[in-house]
């Protein structure tokens, strides 16, 4: 086959090779495979930057025009209190821990900067101020808390070790920088897993399908043929770009010819009793194939939040997401609140029941928070409802995976403007999410030989667990 065939089919066609330069990032040892108290990581992501105030750090006591129409309610975990419209994890906060003291101030208080340093745990550059919306993802980026697991961690069987879905946030030109693997190399990249709005319980991987009358016997056969008659492959042997090529080829020839594979994305297998539990939405379905992927010890999975934009963009003044510029509080209530709550609590009792959250590790986590003050001018000021970005302070759900339920950590001022107690930041997230995959060798080597760390500031929280 084709290099331009193997990159598609790796499912890193549109990532592309240019994102990342390859370095050696040695395996855990054994002392750190047998301090691992998850094996595997799910980290739902809440594209659009979700209102911590009026979900998780809610402000009973401030005035009005900060604290609005939501009222708290009690929930399973003593001294715990959720939103309103949250009832069903509201029954799963025993197993809740919820950090409200996050600080992720950037400069430039957006979406791109916001997912940066959330999902690296490294403050943005200063190419964030200078490019704007144009700042792409660079090779020289700080890598992906996903990809930096995956390289760690022994290589799954049939796998790859980190995989993304149901989407690649956001659409090019503007896709987010700090998801991809970057300078530890594009073959730590997550193998991204697509979904749609219109058919929630069909994920496709590229990797997964053959066109053109190919079978999985014709295949082999043409990788073979391509090691022996590929002159041009020949005159490269052992640069740095072929090495990477090869891998991409050999994995996903691994994908296509393993039945595991091919098995463990198949949602419609689940029962529609269960489907239903989930909500049969890209979103619910996206935790429930998440689950499963847990089941097949696959070590990292992100799901990014994937918003609809016919419905909800005129209503929130919004790409239809979390980013909820207007109406905020109708948006939550009808919309994002109720498909959150459905799934994530489903998720949370699915793998309680069946005796795999301790082993799991759950991350609630978004680009930034909603501005306390209500009002954003885009929206027309107050009238409109909505809620600015705020970079400033937000809130991170974790449950599973050694963290001790039922517990709040840390706690913003009086309008959850800013940390005030146990302040911690991004980095002490990732370093946490390392802490419970037994990750605690961070030393990476780039192309040169030389040795670097890839998060000096992320001490783990461990009074969590």
């Amino acid at each position: 086959m084709q290099r331009r065939q193997f990159l598609v089919a790796s499912g890193l066609g549109v990532a592309g090779l240019s994102f990342g330069r390859p370095v050696t990032a040695a395996p855990a040892s054994k002392e750190e495979r047998s301090s691992r108290k998850a094996k595997s990581t799910i980290l739902f992501f809440l594209c659009g930057g979700s209102s911590h105030i009026d979900m998780w750090d809610m402000k009973p006591k401030a005035p009005l025009e900060y604290r609005g129409p939501f009222q708290p309610i009690q929930t399973s975990a003593p001294g715990v209190t959720l939103c309103e419209h949250l009832p069903m994890l509201a029954q799963q906060a025993h197993h809740l821990a919820i950090v409200n003291s996050v600080g992720a101030t950037v400069n430039t208080n957006d979406h791109h900067a916001g997912y940066y340093y959330n999902l690296t745990g490294h403050i943005p550059d200063q190419s964030f101020i200078t490019l704007g919306n144009n700042r792409t993802p660079f090779p020289d980026d700080w890598p992906f808390m996903g990809s930096v697991t995956a390289s760690k961690l022994s290589q799954h069987p049939n796998l790859p070790n980190a995989i993304t879905l149901p989407h690649m946030p956001s659409r090019a030109p503007y896709t987010r920088p700090g998801q991809f693997a970057a300078r530890i190399g594009v073959e730590q990249d997550p193998l991204y897993v697509n979904g749609s709005l219109e058919e929630p319980l069909k994920f496709q991987a590229p990797s997964l399908s053959l066109e053109g009358g190919i079978t999985a016997e014709r295949m082999t056969t043409r990788f073979s043929l391509l090691n022996e008659v590929d002159s041009a492959r020949r005159q490269f042997e052992g640069s740095t770009s072929m090495e990477t090529l090869t891998l991409h080829q050999q994995r996903a020839l691994s994908l296509i010819l393993s039945s595991q594979a091919t098995k463990a994305f198949n949602v419609s297998e689940e029962s529609p009793k269960l489907q239903e539990r989930y909500g049969k939405t890209i979103n619910g379905m996206g935790l429930l194939l998440a689950r499963r992927l847990v089941e097949a010890e696959v070590p990292f999975i992100t799901v990014f939040w994937k918003g609809d934009s016919r419905r909800l963009a005129k209503k929130c003044r919004s790409a239809g997401s979390w980013d909820t510029h207007g109406n905020n509080f109708k948006c939550l209530e009808d919309d994002l609140l109720p498909e959150f709550d459905r799934g994530f609590s489903a998720l949370i009792e699915d793998l309680s029941d069946r005796g795999l959250l301790d082993q799991t590790l759950l991350l609630v986590s978004s680009e930034m928070g909603r501005k306390p003050k209500i009002g954003d001018p885009r929206s027309g000021g107050a009238v409109g409802a909505g809620r600015d970005h705020w970079t400033h302070c937000l809130s991170n759900v974790l449950a599973g995976g050694g963290i001790r339920g039922g517990q709040t950590y840390g706690a913003s001022d009086r309008y959850a403007e800013y940390p005030l107690d146990h302040p911690v930041t991004p980095a002490n997230i990732a370093g946490t999410v390392y802490h419970s995959m037994g990750v605690s060798d961070l030393m990476a080597t780039d192309k040169l030989g030389r040795p670097y760390h890839l998060l000096e500031d992320g001490d783990p929280i461990t009074a969590l667990f």
